[in-house]
């Protein structure tokens, strides 16, 4: 483990490579029987709230002024846009695709900041790494690619392309803007924000005609809440501020393996031995790109 950046650090990076590989379950029980804005909406506002309630009692200070544009730019590219588009997408894309779209995030990632005055620098083993770590995803879901022409997949598909650009955008803008605001009170205030902005647009869309709690829906929403949120996207803000963009954004090739994982043990679902192999393949990819990060810290 680098000393630089320490065990919260990592531990942060740990909690949404499992946490959220967990929620795209919760998202897809969500939307089957909730309108995706206000699904998305009034999860993060709650989140916020809450979040928000707790950190004041741990005396946390609320952002400055000046602080507010920033946070409501990563809000509303990271929430607003990207997650709001994964809500969309999840009512028509096989798990396999969504997986699959969503593990291009890393190259997203090191393509922006590869470009930017003082990025890190690319190396052969952070390329490697992602490069190993996309073919072990690819490897999974191989056999869920056989997706037949129908409009809905492609509006599916343009959905996670736009989310994956944003969200990328939306981090690397957080990793390399200075603000005065502790990133854990910074993200429920992005919660916040995202949240009044997708419940707003849901209602101008009407969605408020269609929803309907029912008992899963309710325990979908209540997990994204505590585990999607509070604890997994506090956790991503706090781990994009201290760790490396490359190796933080890894988390979307462990996401597809942890999901596999629990719907073998809880719904009896087959594990196979390409799964194991796959990865394998994805573990050696994340170990490389922390190498290339140690690496390029020294240079």
């Amino acid at each position: 483990m680098n000393k630089k950046y320490g065990f919260k650090a990592y531990l942060a990076w740990l909690t949404i490579c499992i946490v959220w590989g967990t929620t795209y379950l919760a998202i897809r029980i969500g939307v089957t029987d909730l309108p995706p804005m206000l699904f998305a909406g009034i999860r993060w506002i709650v989140a916020g709230i809450l979040m928000t309630i707790l950190l004041n009692l741990r005396h946390y200070a609320l952002p400055r002024l000046k602080d507010l544009k920033h946070l409501a730019v990563v809000g509303i590219l990271l929430l607003g846009v990207a997650n709001g588009l994964v809500v969309v997408a999840e009512q028509w894309l096989p798990s396999g695709l969504t997986a699959l779209i969503l593990s291009t995030l890393p190259f997203w990632v090191v393509g922006l900041e590869y470009f930017l005055p003082d990025g890190p620098k690319i190396n052969w083993f952070i390329i490697a790494g992602l490069l190993l770590g996309t073919f072990g995803v690819i490897l999974i879901f191989a056999e869920d690619l056989n997706i037949g022409l129908d409009i809905n997949i492609l509006y599916g598909g343009l959905c996670l392309l736009g989310a994956v650009i944003a969200w990328s955008i939306g981090s690397v803008y957080w990793k390399y803007t200075k603000t005065g605001v502790r990133p854990l009170m910074g993200a429920s205030v992005q919660m916040l924000i995202a949240g009044i902005l997708q419940t707003a647009l849901g209602f101008i869309l009407g969605e408020q005609n269609n929803f309907h709690l029912t008992q899963s829906s309710t325990l979908a929403l209540g997990y994204l809440i505590v585990f999607g949120s509070m604890l997994g996207y506090a956790s991503y803000i706090y781990s994009v501020t201290t760790l490396p963009l490359s190796l933080v954004s890894t988390y979307a090739y462990i996401n597809p393996v942890i999901a596999i994982i629990l719907g073998w043990y809880f719904l009896n679902e087959p594990l196979s031995v390409t799964v194991f192999i796959a990865a394998g393949l994805i573990l050696i990819g994340v170990a490389l790109v922390k190498r290339g990060n140690t690496l390029a810290l020294r240079n």
